[in-house]
């Protein structure tokens, strides 16, 4: 009797808190600039379904915002009204149905609000772009950009401004909890209004938020806490970040460790490993787009925090994924562009590395047709032209 392999790490369950994942593939979030009004729609609920039937163990939607001026263009999604809630837990349900998690990234623009959509290289949304329908907001920011551009508007956020934030924050960690979701990630990275707050070049406030590391972090942990505390300790929170600024330059590896390590202390479970998002004129060079270029900052934070990791960018092998789990480097592998290109990556990365069994990953209804092809495949006659038998002909009516 032929052995079954052994399971690769990428198709072992993980379990964090009360939720378990039957692999270690993770749709990443990707924004779709498709939403109305902030709500999904057919686009949303096609696109995030296919990879739950795909394979892929944890099903993140696209960034989403916690307030309507936390969007970048007002394509992107949005979770601050209940008749959001009703559209996107149809949507979990069907991933929930596929055996995958839903899980939901919230996040807020900040200053790289106010502007068109990437087909238009998000240009800054003007006077003349309300003549069209579409009127520009002001940004709130830590701080202003000297001199500040004329577009998008910007306000540097008060006291006040702070706190009602931290509230839009508990509200949509509710929302979220309503609409199905079992995994919640907080969006910390790319140059939106967290990672504004983390980095120097973004951040020259003079108040507690602002100066030493300690005081720019405070932000990002107050938000953290606060979501924490709206999202039931049974369910896991993940946090992204830009482990270094790109460009920028200031917020390097090593404040990202002790952010990891801050965060962890409040009940972030895992940490979402990305880089990037900001631009400046310092020294430190563009970090270069190589295969599993951001996988050194999910293996940094993991070895020197004891947090859990998922690397990102440019992972698109199936043997390579799963050397980056035995190497210890992280514990989820996510997957974005590779998934747009091939919403059923997981499952043939499971047939390549298991054999034909591993097309149970996919719904019943599906496996069992991909299984027979297989059987029929093997007989006798389809393997050497011979003149079939009987029971041959019976056997392949019956499958």
């Amino acid at each position: 009797m032929e052995e079954k392999p052994d399971v690769p790490l990428l198709f072992t369950p993980l379990t964090l808190r009360s939720v378990t994942l039957r692999n270690r593939i993770v749709a990443s979030p990707m924004c779709q600039y498709h939403s109305v009004d902030g709500g999904p729609g057919a686009w949303q609920t096609i696109n995030f379904g296919k990879f739950a039937v795909g394979g892929a163990a944890l099903v993140f939607g696209e960034e989403t915002a916690i307030e309507p001026h936390g969007r970048k263009t007002y394509q992107c999604a949005g979770l601050w009204n209940d008749e959001h809630v009703l559209a996107y837990r149809r949507i979990n349900e069907f991933i929930l149905e596929q055996g995958a998690v839903p899980a939901v990234q919230l996040g807020h623009s900040g200053g790289k609000g106010s502007c068109h959509g990437a087909l238009q290289d998000f240009a800054p949304l003007t006077d003349a772009s309300a003549e069209a329908g579409t009127p520009p907001w002001t940004c709130m920011v830590p701080s202003l950009r000297e001199p500040p551009p004329v577009w998008p508007r910007m306000r540097e956020m008060d006291a006040s401004d702070i706190r009602r934030h931290l509230q839009d924050w508990k509200e949509a960690a509710a929302r979220a909890l309503d609409a199905g979701y079992q995994i919640l990630e907080i969006h910390g990275a790319h140059g939106y209004i967290i990672h504004q707050f983390l980095s120097p070049l973004t951040n020259r406030r003079q108040d507690g938020y602002g100066g030493s590391r300690e005081n720019r972090m405070r932000f990002a942990l107050e938000v953290a806490e606060t979501v924490r505390a709206a999202w039931p300790d049974h369910l896991p929170l993940f946090f992204r970040v830009s482990a270094v600024d790109g460009r920028g330059g200031i917020w390097d590896i090593d404040d990202t460790v002790a952010l990891a390590a801050a965060l962890r202390d409040r009940g972030v479970d895992v940490i979402d490993c990305s880089s990037g998002g900001l631009s400046g004129n310092t020294a430190m060079p563009v970090v270069r787009r190589v295969p599993g270029y951001q996988v050194p900052f999910a293996e940094a934070v993991r070895s020197q925090t004891g947090c859990p990791t998922m690397a990102v960018g440019l992972i698109t092998e199936a043997e390579q994924a799963e050397a980056i789990l035995r190497a210890g480097q992280a514990d989820l592998i996510a997957l974005a562009r590779e998934l747009i290109w091939n919403p059923n990556w997981p499952v043939h990365a499971a047939v390549r590395m298991m054999g034909q069994d591993a097309y149970r990953l996919l719904p019943p209804e599906q496996s069992m047709r991909l299984i027979r092809r297989e059987v029929i495949a093997a007989m006798p006659l389809n393997r050497t032209g011979a003149p079939a038998s009987p029971s041959d002909e019976a056997l392949s009516e019956r499958i």
